[in-house]
Parts: C-alpha cells; sequence; structure tokens
C-alpha cells in the first residue's frame, strides 16, 4: 500500500511540475501584455473549465502533462478570435509581434520554472531533511548485498570484458560467505569475537585472519546466528584506492594481501546519520550539487544512443540495465520504492534530477521543444538585422510548414524513445530492491 502510494505522489508531483512549467510560460506572456487563452491540466476529453478574463482554464481526462495557448506563437497560428474576428496571427497582442527577448524569456520560462523547482526541492533537502552523512560510513552496519559462491586468491583481468575476472568454483576456494550460508540482509555483527561497525572494521579484521579458522556471528532478521569459516588469503584493493578506478586500471601498488569473505556490501542510506546544513549553508550546498547534477545530466544525455540498445535486450528478457534510461513510469517506480522505504533524500535528489533534466531538454534547440521556438526567434532576428544593414527588404518569419519534415523526425525519434522507455518499464523494471 505504501509503494503504491508513493508512485501515486511521485507520479503527481511530477505532473506538479509539468503544470508549473507551462504556467510559467502563461505567466510571463500576460505579464508581457501577450494574449494567452487557454491553459489546461491534462490531455483529451474536458472533465471542467472555465472562462475568467478571457482564458479558459480547465482540467481534461487524461494527467499526461498541461498545455497553454498564446496566440501568434507561430505563423501557423490561424485560430480565429469570435471577440475581435481576427486571426491569431493579426492579433495585436500575438506572441510575434513582441520584441525577441520578451518571446525569450515567455519560452524560456517553462525551463526556469524546472530549475526554480529544482534549487527550492535541494534547498529543502539539504537545510531541514538532511542528507546521509557519508564521513561516517564505517559506522553502518555491514548489511550483506550478494553472496559470492567461491573466491579468487590472484586479482586477474578478464581480457574480455576488461574487468575482474571471476572466481571459478571448480578450481578457487569457497567463499566464507558461503559456508556460512550467508543470505542477502544479513549483518555481520562479529568476526572472531570482535564486534564490527562498520566495512573497515570488517576488513581489518579479516586481513588480521586471513589463512584462518574464525567464528562469524550475524543477524537474520530478529535472529542473532554464528558459525565458523576459513578465511582465504587473497589479493584484494586496498581501501584507499579511488573507487572510480576501473579494475583494469589497477595496478600492483593498488593490492594487498588479505582476506575475503566473498560478499557485496549493501548499504542503506536510512542506516547513516543524518546531516543537515540549515538555511545558510543549505544555499551553498544547493548551488554545488545543482552544478554536479547539471554536468551529470550532460553526460548521461551524451551516453543514451548507445544505451537503447540495451533497453530492446531489456524487453525481450535480458536482465535490466540499471544505466539504462527510464521513462516517467520508470520513474515513478522508483520513487515510489524510495518513498516506502522512508528514504527521503534520495527521494528528494530524484525529484530535482528530473526537473534539471526536464528544464535542460526543453532548451534544445530543436522544434517541438521552447528551445527550438527561441532559436527560430533568433535567427528571424538575425536575418532580419542583416536585411536591413544591406538595405534589403526584412525575409519576414520563418515558415514553420518547411520545418514540418524535421518536426516531425524529432516527434518521431521521441515518440518511439518513449515507447521503448515506458516497455521497458512495465516487463523489465529497474528495481532499488
Amino acid at each position: 500500500m505504501t509503494f503504491a502510494l508513493g508512485i501515486v505522489l511521485f507520479a503527481l508531483g511530477i505532473l506538479i511540475a509539468v503544470s508549473l512549467h507551462e504556467m510559467g510560460h502563461f505567466w510571463t506572456a500576460r505579464w508581457f501584455g501577450m494574449k494567452a487563452t487557454r491553459f489546461f491540466i491534462g490531455f483529451g476529453p474536458t472533465i471542467f473549465a472555465f472562462k475568467r478574463n478571457g482564458v479558459e482554464y480547465g482540467v481534461k481526462a487524461l494527467p499526461f502533462g498541461a498545455f497553454v495557448k498564446i496566440v501568434g506563437m507561430t505563423p501557423a497560428e490561424e485560430d480565429i478570435d469570435p471577440e475581435t474576428g481576427k486571426s491569431g496571427a493579426d492579433d495585436p497582442k500575438a506572441m510575434w509581434r513582441f520584441p525577441v527577448w520578451k518571446r525569450t524569456i515567455v519560452m524560456a520560462a517553462g525551463s526556469i520554472s524546472h530549475f526554480a523547482l529544482a534549487l527550492i526541492v535541494l534547498w529543502i533537502l539539504f537545510s531541514f531533511v538532511g542528507i546521509p552523512d557519508g564521513n561516517k560510513i564505517n559506522q553502518v552496519p555491514v548489511r550483506v548485498g550478494s553472496v559470492a559462491q567461491c573466491v579468487s586468491t590472484k586479482f586477474e583481468i578478464d581480457p574480455a570484458t576488461h574487468t575482474q575476472k571471476a572466481c571459478d568454483k571448480d578450481k578457487d576456494p569457497k567463499s566464507p560467505a558461503a559456508q556460512l550460508g550467508l543470505q542477502p540482509g544479513d549483518v555481520i555483527l562479529a568476526v572472531n569475537g570482535k564486534q564490527i561497525q562498520g566495512n573497515q572494521a570488517l576488513r581489518d579484521e579479516l586481513k588480521a585472519d586471513a589463512g584462518k579458522n574464525v567464528a562469524v556471528q550475524y543477524k537474520r532478521g530478529d535472529q542473532t546466528l554464528s558459525g565458523n569459516a576459513d578465511i582465504p588469503v587473497a589479493e584484494r584493493i586496498k581501501s584507499d584506492v579511488d573507487p572510480s578506478k576501473t579494475a583494469d586500471q589497477i595496478t600492483k601498488d593498488d593490492l594487498e594481501q588479505g582476506g575475503l569473505l566473498g560478499i557485496t556490501v549493501a548499504y542503506k542510506t536510512t542506516d547513516l546519520p543524518v546531516l543537515r546544513y540549515g538555511p545558510v549553508d543549505g544555499a551553498g550546498q544547493t548551488f554545488s550539487a545543482t552544478a554536479t547534477l547539471v554536468e551529470r545530466t550532460f553526460e548521461s544525455l551524451k551516453g543514451i544512443p548507445e544505451r537503447v540498445p540495451n533497453l530492446f535486450k531489456a524487453i525481450f528478457g535480458e536482465k535490466r540495465d540499471p544505466n539504462t534510461p527510464v521513462s516517467v513510469v520508470g520513474a515513478s517506480r522508483i520513487g515510489g520504492e524510495l518513498f516506502e522505504a522512508g528514504d527521503w533524500a534520495t527521494l528528494l535528489s530524484l525529484f530535482a534530477t528530473l526537473n534539471l533534466f526536464f528544464g535542460i531538454f526543453n532548451l534544445f534547440p530543436l522544434l517541438p521543444m521552447d528551445g527550438g521556438h527561441i532559436a527560430i526567434a533568433w535567427f528571424e532576428r538575425v536575418r532580419s538585422f542583416i536585411a536591413a544593414r544591406m538595405g534589403r527588404p526584412d525575409p519576414g518569419r520563418v515558415d514553420y510548414y518547411k520545418l514540418a519534415p524535421i518536426t516531425l523526425a524529432v516527434i518521431g525519434v521521441l515518440g518511439v524513445f518513449v515507447l521503448l522507455t515506458v516497455t521497458a518499464d512495465f516487463v523489465n523494471p529497474i528495481t532499488l530492491k
């Protein structure tokens, strides 16, 4: 029930963000004196609507977004105003009649609303909700994420994948975790009688106990269990090595002799102490985090084409790569899991990241995105300026009908991409569990 509620609330948050995007266009257009005639949340059949000050407001049946109608946004604006009898293109308050800088602000206002919402959410997160204190990671209980059946005593690189070579069950020793029968979710309490608090403490104890048979105490649910296991001596990466190093970048100086348990450690951010910065320092953290998120957004956008094939594989049954793109459906599902787990920090970070993504993507200089309209407006202005300087007549407005094939191509690509991500999110969703 909590999971479903989380999905609904996160999806509602996205709908509100999209509505604020359209409201940004609407407010700035009205502020500058442009004529806006409609503002609706949703698409499809109208549930209810009302008119006020010449604007029709309403809600439609399909809650997949929102839209605003500003007269004269394009030369294709041919709607007839019943009050004036003029087409949208002829209306004195038509958008195209206003200076290009005003039109730029109106078209950029949607993305600006996303950026503002992301900043507000991040400021609330850093100032009041708090984030997990990563400096205290070694105070977090060691929770088993996954269990290996064997361990490699030599650190070797697989030439095919450029990752660490997997152990061989027939040649390599059975992992202590497998000997103990550890399961994901178990918490390591003690090794060789010494209490374990944090992964570094576990590493230190396993190094001291390499080559020995030791007692391991662990907790499973409400039960405290124990058993004995042989700790093999193995090559392992030192704890102070840069975690961003890939396996094939590891050198001999990065390795040490020590014991291995044969587990991955699964941290829960909710296990960490919470760090709150307060309103002033929280503002500084907000801008710093925003810069990092913007950089990562551009990196993710560049990586989308190479990840599309993995979406096809996921749809047809292969394991879903967690780095593949997700749709609003997938993001809402992840939001539901975070809500269920009470992981407010990651939930708010995800929502802020989505808003930054929406804002940046909408500024791409391609129709039908807002950035496409901005690019055309400035192209018209520059072209008119050059024509005036050369004593030629103003070439006028760009013919949007000639751009229709490009616009349809962009819509087609986006449509296919959305269909792929939505399908993958239904049949093979990314899950945090």
